[in-house]
């Protein structure tokens, strides 16, 4: 009999295929609309940046106002149910849009076209805020161990990294030869196969049934409990406080880079995107490097470790004043990063029971995502307004305001590794309980049967 190749396990690597399969067609998918909504639908208009901004804007705005309340539902619903649901809306939803398109260019305004793009992006992202937190506690149940899930969190990482270094170029050759349509098409047709993928999983329920289901309480209670069993566990709030600093790192970068490459590193603008490739080969060295590491020191020691290596690395970056130096060290950079995200994975698996997994990432995602924004319009605006006049020398080394704003993430971001040092308890499987047996006086299945005794946290794709 011939040797099956398997991630983990079977029902895990059907679930990888799916996502995989989903990964690449929503990375083809992101860059055709961008591509047709500013090469064709807006060429050469004055609003044609706004527009493309617009796509950005439809997709935050499913996070931050549908993601908070999806957790309330998942937690109610069917998990493997709810995936397979949204699955086969989001492919019905890109097949409308694919139709929308068959018509002419001119047959629509150019807002009515918009408006029919970013409701079709909002309604796909607002999808993807009950299948995430549905595949976070699928996850959880597939995969069990401390060193597995973070080996899950880092083959999710990879994978996503890696769809988005394949998508993109797939993406310019299919919408300008094949046409839009064929682009849209294969993303509609990705969804099918992540379909596919979930439905021949098999998961289990772990731990006893209640004799009696306790009574479902009403849309704003389950919410509500949901935020103070988040603010009553010290595990889940530190590691949300340790995500939102490592997002002033990851923020700046994002924002500042491109005129960091012109004017620090002296190099021409159309080198900038060998940065972005050095980031993502870095991003999958580091998560596939993850699980080992966790395997080797532990969760909480890599999350620590991660952080406090990855500042350092930053503000090394900040003073570099050649190319190829940034690009080397900028990969370097990227490593532990991953292996840090690779690290809390499991973490936040374990800190989070299973009736509160979808609250938890109510909270988690979009808090996360909003941070990400801030940082990015943070330090835009540090360094074009604060300290757009800031420069000098100290001690025979120059500073310039977008090096002196990636210092100071590197130095924020080290602290938030001495935090993570003294914050993280020892334990954490006996505090969660606690902490949901406060904010549901439903009898409690006993100390997470379903979940390791410290795990990390991941996520993320």
């Amino acid at each position: 009999m011939s040797p099956r190749l398997t991630l983990i396990n079977r029902d895990y690597t059907r679930l990888w295929f799916g996502q995989a399969v989903s990964s690449v067609g929503d990375a083809v998918f992101g860059t055709t609309l961008v591509l047709w909504v500013a090469t064709v639908l807006a060429k050469d208009e004055p609003w044609a940046p706004v527009a493309v901004s617009g796509i950005l804007m439809a997709s935050s705005a499913a996070v931050l106002v549908i993601g908070p309340l999806a957790g309330v539902f998942v937690d109610r619903w069917d998990k493997r149910a709810t995936m397979l649901r949204t699955e086969w809306f989001r492919a019905g939803l890109v097949t409308v849009l694919t139709a929308v398109t068959l018509l002419p260019r001119d047959a629509l305004p150019a807002g009515v076209w918009l408006a029919v793009l970013y409701t079709t992006v909002l309604l796909l992202n607002a999808a993807g805020q009950f299948f995430n937190p549905a595949r976070f506690a699928v996850l959880a149940d597939l995969v069990t161990g401390e060193a597995d899930r973070a080996r899950a969190a880092g083959i999710g990482q990879a994978t996503g990294q890696t769809a988005w270094i394949v998508g993109p170029p797939l993406a310019a050759p299919l919408l300008f030869t094949a046409g839009l349509q064929w682009a849209l098409l294969c993303n509609g047709l990705s969804y099918v196969v992540s379909y596919l993928a979930i439905r021949s999983i098999g998961v289990r329920t772990p731990g006893p049934r209640r004799a009696t289901p306790p009574q479902r309480r009403g849309l704003r209670r389950e919410f509500v409990d949901g935020l103070r069993f988040f603010a009553r566990s010290r595990f889940l709030v530190a590691l949300l406080v340790l995500t939102v600093i490592g997002q002033f790192g990851v923020g700046a970068l994002s924002t500042l880079n491109v005129f960091f490459t012109t004017d620090n590193l002296h190099a021409d603008a159309h080198l900038y995107g060998y940065l972005g490739m050095a980031m993502g080969v870095g991003g999958i060295v580091g998560a596939l490097c993850g699980g080992r590491v966790v395997q080797w020191f532990g969760a909480r020691r890599a999350t620590w470790a991660g952080l406090l290596v990855s500042g350092v690395l930053l503000v090394a970056y900040s003073r570099q004043t050649g190319f190829l130096g940034g690009l080397a060290l900028l990969f370097v950079f990227t490593v532990p990063l991953t292996v840090l995200n690779t690290a809390m994975s499991p973490l936040l698996l374990a800190a989070a029971p299973a009736e509160y997994r979808g609250r938890v990432m109510a909270v988690f995602y979009p808090v996360t995502k909003l941070a990400s924004m801030l940082s990015a319009v943070l330090s835009g605006w540090l360094a074009g307004s604060l300290l757009r006049d800031a420069g000098g020398s100290f001690g025979g080394l120059r500073f310039g305001p977008v090096d002196l704003v990636f210092a100071a993430s590197g130095v924020i971001v080290v602290l938030a590794g001495v935090y993570a040092w003294i914050a993280l308890p020892g334990t954490e499987s006996a505090e969660s309980t606690e902490s949901a047996d406060e904010a549901d006086p439903a009898p409690s299945r006993g100390k997470n049967q379903d979940t390791e005794v410290v795990a990390h946290s991941d996520d993320d794709e």
